[in-house]
């Protein structure tokens, strides 16, 4: 009984002693591995070297195979633009605190599960680009970043919206499409400077009501979701662009003369636009051309720019009255009489004066789409895929859907 007792107890010690053996080797293994890793990343790809040695502020190392941004890069205090797309990446050294004039960082299509907390360290930092990671939150340290003016973030997995960013002041653009997003917070409209907002590609499946409380909007993507009826924008005043395509709705909703749509519907409602636009600058064409030919009664139409009156004697002017030829009322008859009599009264006597007619309104329509894309200030936004600017702007780029770089 004793004898097989002991020669369990042999047994069970060998059996944890193989145990232990199988851990060291899993563990030398590891760090074999690693230090490969690390000895991989040292060896600089062709060309890098000659990079970093440049002293160029622009550093671009996308698409470069990296697991970890080589050290040397954290010792380039000249950058103020690096670029570290494509690569394997899961988070930044700590002494990346050092780019303090770091303007742009871009992290886009790497591993990332976390944003590193040194990024939020440079408070410099303009353009930040995270997407295509698998990022589910922001730290709440990421308020420090308090010059930030464009921040990319598609393609992860947020499932709410961030509310560390209602405390980035100066936030213009916020690209968070292809995410799990279901509704927005009641208090969005906090967010006074944003202008551009893309949520494509997310779950919603109501129209967010608090974007109707957003009256500085310039661009609205709300593409590849799935709501049905949309409200009237037309109370969007500064929009210039919405985007409602692939929602199953059958045309467009009720916006400004001036907001380029994206969607079903959307190219006969532009067409639509581009006739009205074209027939109004026709009537005004023949307008002037019966007035030119003397036909008909006139009324006073479009104000244009004051002229020197040759007929008149030196030193008189007035301002030139385009005429639209139309029936006349019994007061604008009168009113005409009178002007008419003015203008005899100063080609006679030459009296010296000046006179501006009140009341005529200069109306001037434009039709804001040109070519495959549309621009308004430092917005800019194309139809098709389009990779983003980097170059720094006054304000901020628009982006397309993937990321990339020129």
């Amino acid at each position: 009984m004793g004898n097989s007792s002991r020669k369990e107890e042999d047994e069970e010690e060998k059996d944890g002693d193989g145990e232990k053996v199988k851990v060291m080797e899993e563990e030398k293994r590891r760090r074999k591995k690693k230090k490969e890793e690390e000895m991989e990343d040292d060896e600089l790809p062709l060309g890098v070297e000659e990079m970093l040695a440049s002293g160029d502020p622009v550093l671009d190392l996308s698409y470069k195979k990296f697991r970890r941004l080589p050290g040397v890069v954290c010792g380039l205090r000249h950058l103020e633009k690096l670029y570290v797309c494509g690569n394997s990446l899961r988070t930044l050294p700590e002494n990346i605190v050092q780019l303090k004039g770091l303007r742009i960082l871009a992290l886009d299509f790497n591993k990332m599960e976390d944003v590193p907390l040194a990024i939020c360290q440079l408070r410099n930092l303009t353009r930040l680009y995270l997407g295509s990671n698998r990022l589910i939150s922001l730290p709440p340290e990421l308020r420090n970043l308090q010059s930030l003016r464009c921040l990319w973030m598609e393609s992860n997995y947020f499932t709410c919206f961030p509310r560390q960013l209602y405390d980035l002041p100066h936030l213009r653009s916020l690209q968070m499409g292809d995410n799990r997003l279901r509704t927005l917070p009641p208090d969005l409209w906090r967010m006074e400077a944003l202008r551009g907002l893309w949520l494509y590609g997310n779950r919603f499946t109501e129209f967010p009501r608090v974007l109707l409380r957003m009256v500085d909007l310039e661009i609205l993507d709300l593409d590849k979701n799935k709501i049905e009826v949309f409200p009237n924008l037309s109370r969007l005043p500064a929009l210039r662009l919405f985007s409602y395509d692939h929602n199953p709705v059958e045309g467009p909703p009720g916006v400004g003369e001036e907001v380029l749509l994206v969607g079903e519907g959307a190219q006969e409602e532009l067409q639509e636009r581009a006739d009205r636009k074209a027939k109004k600058e026709q009537d005004v064409r023949d307008a002037e051309e019966a007035v030119l030919a003397g036909d008909g009664p006139v009324i006073q139409g479009i104000l244009k720019t004051a002229k020197q009156n040759s007929a008149s004697h030196a030193g008189h002017k007035y301002n030139e009255v385009v005429t639209v030829a139309m029936p006349l009322t019994e007061e604008e008859r009168r009113k005409e009489e009178m002007e008419a009599e003015l203008e005899r009264a100063l080609n006679d006597y030459g009296a010296g004066l000046e006179y501006d007619l009140e009341g005529i309104e200069y109306d001037k329509e434009e039709l804001i789409c040109e070519g495959e894309g549309y621009e308004v200030g430092d917005l800019e936004y194309e139809r098709g895929d389009m990779d983003y600017e980097y170059e720094e702007g006054e304000e901020l780029e628009e982006p397309g859907r993937q990321g990339g770089r020129h």
